[in-house]
């Protein structure tokens, strides 16, 4: 009985030890029991280092069982060394609570209490819509100074701009004669712009042209062409070049007391010349210095017996050179001093009509406020004839090119002229010419633009008593009906009031037409 229970409890004894043998090995691999008797996925997952949460590219694998405690830092690392024990840190001690600004015991009046602590920008919602919902930003460009202008035609680097005027109306005196002769009347006016567009360098061609018909009377019909070609080169930065060539074709002014008296209609004559300049820009200063060359030769006239005239008498080559310096006292004004000369010298057959001119002026050019701007500029002018039987002409100079911007609707222009023109009349030198101009332009809406105009001018016959004023009224409207198509009408009346009788005239015209443009 005694060696049955020694065994028994020998059996239990090793049944014991073999159990804790296989408990811990039998921990590491137990899975916690499925729930709600489905069951655990987890159970095929592989796992790594016991977590299956983890994939491999953020854990660092473990292979084998991990070594026992304290047996990790008892070998040799990768490089056959033994790794160097850690030794830990000294403790930092925490520092001291700060006191607090105001005990505890005091109040705070509110109006020195801190204001609360708002959230930051980011952290509230934003006021503005999403990336997707918002509207893209329309930027404006600069406003135009004309809705209404044409754009032109882009031909490469090159912008083209045709226009073409048909109009008609009826004029009182068109002879402009004492006894007035009335006839209705037709134009056409046919213009072309074109222009480079380059970053440097200019080249601008301009052509102008218009002829007026009268059907009862067609003696009188004046034909005009206006032609110029300009350039500006630009060789450096303060220096650059201007030429220009022009061509023009007119009829004497009816009336001219130049013109024959027994002349059928007014004869015609055609000007060729060309200007060239050089312009040097140093610091303030800028020196200009401009060479200029002209012919001017008149058609023979036609009498009203059905013969010729010829009139070589009155052509005329002119050359001459002008000189100017200025300097910029501020962006906005600019004095400057001017000097010129020129001759003249006629065919042949009128070679005692030769004369040399001299101008000597000063000026000054600005722009005050963006509101009044131009040139305004007061001199000597003379012309000395190689006849000693005529007489010189000493005259002061004054010259006016004003624009002053009165409103945002209105605009004021002043123009002012001086010049010595040639004359055939017997005993006369020249005539000293006189011109003043105000003109004004008024915008009722941006596509109605109403313009009066005034003129005054007087021709001073040298070595003559004759002395003649000239007036001129007008008034305008443009209706832009679109930037191609414009209406434009026209009112206006002439008068010439001399010293000498039977010149005197006055004459009434009215033009109604279409403007059409690209």
């Amino acid at each position: 009985m005694a060696r049955a229970r020694r065994s028994d409890v020998v059996a239990l004894l090793a049944a014991g030890a073999a159990l804790a043998c296989v408990a811990p090995a039998a921990a590491q691999t137990a899975m916690p029991p499925a729930t709600d008797g489905v069951t655990d996925s987890r159970l095929f997952v592989p796992m790594i280092d016991g977590d299956a949460r983890n994939p491999n590219r953020f854990r660092k694998p473990v292979y084998g069982r991990p070594p026992a405690f304290g047996a990790g830092r008892s070998g040799f690392n990768s490089t056959n060394a033994r790794a160097a024990a850690r030794k830990p840190r000294a403790a930092i001690p925490e520092p001291d609570p700060l006191p607090p600004l105001v005990p505890a015991d005091v109040t705070v009046p509110e109006i020195y209490r801190a204001p609360p602590i708002r959230k930051p920008p980011s952290a509230s919602p934003s006021a503005l819509p999403s990336v997707h919902q918002r509207r893209p930003v329309v930027r404006r460009g600069p406003a135009e100074d004309d809705p209404f202008g044409p754009l032109g035609i882009r031909a490469g680097a090159f912008v083209v701009k045709p226009a073409v005027e048909l109009s008609g109306g009826y004029d009182s005196n068109p002879p402009r004669q004492t006894q007035k002769q009335g006839s209705p009347l037709w134009m056409v006016a046919p213009e072309l712009l074109i222009k480079s567009d380059w970053s440097r360098h200019e080249l601008q061609f301009d052509l102008r042209g218009a002829f007026t018909g009268y059907p009862e009377l067609p003696n009188y019909d004046r034909p005009m062409l206006d032609l110029k070609a300009r350039s500006r080169i630009d060789i450096t930065a303060r220096t650059r070049a201007e030429l220009e060539a022009r061509y023009n074709l007119q009829a004497d002014s009816p009336g001219d007391p130049n013109s024959p008296k027994d002349a059928a209609k007014p004869p015609r004559y055609t000007t060729v010349g060309g200007t060239a300049a050089l312009v040097q820009r140093l610091n303030r200063l800028e020196f200009t210095l401009k060479g200029n060359a002209d012919r001017r030769v008149y058609q023979d006239a036609t009498l009203n017996d059905g013969t010729t005239l010829s009139l070589d008498d009155r052509n005329y080559n002119q050359v001459g050179g002008t000189l100017r310096g200025s300097y910029e006292v501020s962006p906005g004004i600019k004095p400057f001093v001017e000097a010129g000369i020129d001759r003249r010298e006629h065919e042949p057959v009128s070679a005692f009509r030769d004369s040399d001119g001299r101008t000597l002026r000063a000026g000054l050019q600005f722009e005050l406020t963006r509101k009044l701007t131009g040139e305004l500029s007061a001199g000597l002018l003379t012309r000395d004839y190689d006849n000693p039987a005529f007489a010189n002409v000493r005259a002061p100079l004054v010259d006016a090119a004003l624009t002053y911007f009165m409103t945002p609707l209105t605009t004021v222009k002043l123009e002012m002229k001086t010049t010595v023109d040639e004359s055939i009349l017997p005993g006369v030198s020249g005539s000293l010419t006189r011109d003043y101009g105000l003109q004004v332009d008024h915008s009722f809406r941006r596509w109605l633009i109403g313009t009066l105009r005034f003129g005054y001018g007087t021709d001073d016959y040298e070595g003559s008593v004759r002395e003649d004023e000239r007036y001129r009224v007008s008034a305008g409207l443009v209706y832009k009906m679109s930037r191609e198509i414009w209406l434009k009408g026209e009112v206006r009346q002439d008068w010439l009031r001399s010293n000498v009788g039977g010149v005197d005239y006055t004459a009434s015209a009215v033009l109604f037409g279409v403007r059409l443009q690209r």
